[in-house]
Formats: C-alpha cells, sequence, structure tokens
C-alpha cells in the first residue's frame, strides 16, 4: 500500500461556529482518533487530501501527518469523510491513527480480470460483490482484490472461499458469499446438433 504525506495543523476551538469559520478560510476541520490516544481537533487542507486519495489505494491511502505537535509522523487511515450533500464538498474529516503492528479491518474494491469462457458463450457475466471487507495490517493493504473469471463456465460463480487473498488478508464475509457468476442457458447437445 501506497504511504503520503499530508499536513495537519491543532486546533483549540471546537464546535459549529468554529468549524464554520475554519471551512471559511478554505480548511475543514477534523479529528485524529485512535486505540490509547485522546481525540485530538485538527485542521486540514480538502486539496491536499483529495489529492492524497485520488491514486487507487482511495480511503485505504495510508497518511504520515506532518505538523500536529505530538501527531508528527502519525500514520493515520480516513476512517469517514461528511460532505456537503449537493456540491459534496468536505466539511469534516475522521482520522484513525494506526499502528502498524495491528491489524485494522478496511474496505477494498474488488477487480474483475479476465474474459470468462461462459460470456464468450453467450452468458451474462454479473459481478454480484465489487468490494470485500477484509482483516490485515496496515502495511498490507492492497490497492484492489483481483478476481480471474477466464475459467468461469455458465451457471457457475466465483465465491468468497474461492479466492486466494494474499498472504495475511482475512476476508470479513461468509466464505459462501457469491462475488460473481455467470448468468444464461447453456445451449443443450439438441440445440447445438439443429443448428448445424
Amino acid at each position: 500500500m501506497e504511504q503520503k504525506q499530508i499536513s495537519v495543523e491543532l486546533r483549540t476551538q471546537t464546535g459549529k461556529n468554529s468549524c464554520r469559520q475554519i471551512r471559511m478560510t478554505g480548511l475543514i476541520p477534523g479529528i485524529v482518533y485512535g486505540k490509547g490516544i485522546e481525540p485530538v481537533p485538527v485542521t486540514l487542507n480538502p486539496k491536499e487530501l483529495s489529492a492524497a486519495l485520488a491514486g487507487e489505494g482511495g480511503r485505504n491511502t495510508l497518511l504520515a501527518l506532518k505538523g500536529g505537535g505530538s501527531l508528527e509522523g502519525s500514520m493515520v487511515i480516513v476512517s469517514d469523510i461528511l460532505r456537503e450533500p449537493l456540491k459534496r464538498a468536505m466539511l469534516h474529516v475522521d482520522l484513525h491513527k494506526l499502528s502498524m503492528e495491528e491489524k485494522v479491518r478496511v474496505h477494498v474494491p474488488i477487480n474483475i480480470v479476465g474474459t470468462a469462457i461462459g460470456v464468450k458463450e453467450g452468458g451474462m457475466l454479473d459481478v454480484v460483490m465489487h468490494s470485500l471487507d477484509i482483516e490485515c495490517l496496515p502495511g498490507q493493504i492492497p490497492d484492489h482484490i483481483d478476481v480471474d473469471v477466464t475459467d468461469l463456465t455458465i451457471g457457475h460463480s466465483i465465491h468468497v472461499a474461492d479466492m486466494k487473498l494474499p498472504a495475511g488478508l482475512k476476508a470479513l464475509i461468509d466464505s459462501r458469499a457469491s462475488i460473481v457468476s455467470i448468468l444464461g442457458k447453456a445451449k443443450d447437445e439438441g440445440t447445438a446438433a439443429a443448428e448445424q
């Protein structure tokens, strides 16, 4: 997983009025929290945050904090972003301070790879699950998880149990859950013979 840096400043004022004033300066309020620390109010630049999260890792990108006094050098991950409903502008961000030795739970996109045999035979690819909740160490968070559908035939599915997850990753969902299926009717031999 890629690591990026982001600048933060400690803030002493909290509450709605303070947050509104911060937004008027072009910054956004945030909070840094984590195991064993008191929540720390901060301000940060929404453009810098958007740029840091723009890569493939998205909200799972590990962020090293610059500034912020005792938070300097802390590794965080975005746990929540409050957005303005219409314009989608950032209003507030929650940053979860991580220990690189403790596992975290994250939401990772699923990347479908290949063209299924069943699709070539006239079936339709039905992607049931577009992301997967996993548990792993922060340094092991993948940008995405590849699911190869090349050998998938009509009427068959790939389930969570069929995935080959990298070492250290654990899926947090029922292993019988379906990720992708090929829908459609396989041609029976009589129909195939009649068409020849």
